[in-house]
């Protein structure tokens, strides 16, 4: 007895190959496997048989794998001599022959158990595309909506997909509203049974980065190097960058015309300062720069405590040192030194007096 899969579900089979890049005989090697499955949960557990689908027609038969023997005893796996020289006037007894068993009423439970096969496999293609696209973008920036809250949860919707926003990656300032456009950044993007887990952030260094990279070409293109950032997300950020060619000003490019550039990248961060800061190869010169908008008027290093001493004018200190120390905190993750900043009349003190007052601050 014959059954098949008709011509149309063929047909769709070979669909879905151009359609979702699952090839047909994969699919077909499935259905079989499933259907060889079946077969043995509903009409006996013999291990020696197979299924063959004719991949034009969608025929279906199962065989069975049989010894010939001179009477059968056992129908599942002998066959008699007779009935096997039926089959091949060549066999002799011992040997091993081929019998088709298909059931009369298989081709419901093929028709039923292939479409299951199929929906499984189109889901976990799918599901693999969508990983494959977004572990690419691993240390990348994607924009996505928010769709919903969950707890401190926010979940983005990336299209085909959804990402996560956990609440450490959350900048506190920030509130995301149901239907707000976003950009994050992808810090992992994990495999599991239930399709990719993409976890994103807002407070990572990296969204900076690729922020610059998008709005400043100079950077993009290499010209301008992005040598270090110091982030506190939500309130203020210092970049240190430096040009390879003399003729560019890579703070001038990042700022761009009229702060344009710049002010985008404050904009898409909701109000994030950014300080742009040029590098040095000399870290007192570097140290200075980072300490902007605050004058300096001397550096002083010890390159064994990787530490700087700072003096800066009376009038500058606290501009020097920033709102809660924030100023000089940026400028010591950014360069990596611990930085000691004093005004002038405190040196003087300390020369007469020998005052210990200072603010202390280091990249920690």
């Amino acid at each position: 007895m014959k059954k098949n899969l008709n011509s149309e579900f063929i047909s769709a089979l070979r669909e879905i190959e151009k359609e979702k890049g699952i090839g047909m005989d994969t699919l077909i090697e499935a259905i079989e496997a499933a259907l060889l499955s079946a077969y043995r949960k509903n009409f006996g557990s013999a291990q020696n048989a197979h299924i063959e689908i004719n991949r034009e027609t969608g025929e279906i038969r199962v065989f069975a794998r049989k010894t010939v023997v001179e009477e059968e005893k056992d129908p599942r796996n002998e066959i008699s001599l007779e009935n096997a020289r039926a089959i091949n006037p060549q066999v002799n007894l011992g040997d091993k022959i081929e019998v088709e068993v298909t059931p009369r009423d298989f081709g419901r439970i093929a028709a039923q158990t292939a479409k299951q096969v199929v929906v499984q496999r189109i889901r976990e293609a799918e599901r693999g595309v969508i990983y494959e696209e977004f572990v690419n973008k691993e240390g990348d920036i994607v924009t996505g909506i928010v769709r919903r809250q969950e707890g401190k949860i926010v979940f983005i919707d990336l299209g085909r997909t959804e990402a996560i926003l956990a609440p450490s990656e959350q900048v506190p300032t920030e509130k995301y509203v149901r239907g707000d456009r976003l950009k994050t950044y992808v810090v992992e993007v994990r495999k599991t049974t239930k399709g990719p887990l993409i976890l994103v952030s807002r407070t990572h260094p990296g969204l900076l980065k690729r922020l610059l990279e998008l709005e400043v070409p100079e950077i993009y293109e290499g010209v301008v190097e992005l040598k270090a950032i110091a982030r506190e997300p939500g309130v203020r950020s210092k970049i240190a960058v430096h040009s390879r060619d003399e003729n560019v000003d890579p703070v001038g490019a990042c700022v761009g015309p009229k702060g344009m550039r710049i002010q985008a990248i404050v904009n898409e961060l909701r109000g994030e300062k950014i300080d742009v800061i040029k590098w040095d190869s000399d870290p007192q010169v570097f140290i200075a720069n980072a300490l902007s908008p605050a004058k300096v008027i001397s550096v002083k290093i010890d390159e064994n405590e990787k530490a700087a001493r700072v003096i800066v004018p009376d009038y500058q200190l606290s501009l020097a040192i920033g709102k809660e120390g924030q100023n000089a905190r940026l400028a010591a993750k950014l360069t990596g030194w611990k930085i000691d900043i004093k005004s002038e009349s405190q040196v003087a003190g300390e020369e007469t007096s020998g005052s210990q007052d200072e603010v202390k601050i280091s990249d920690g």
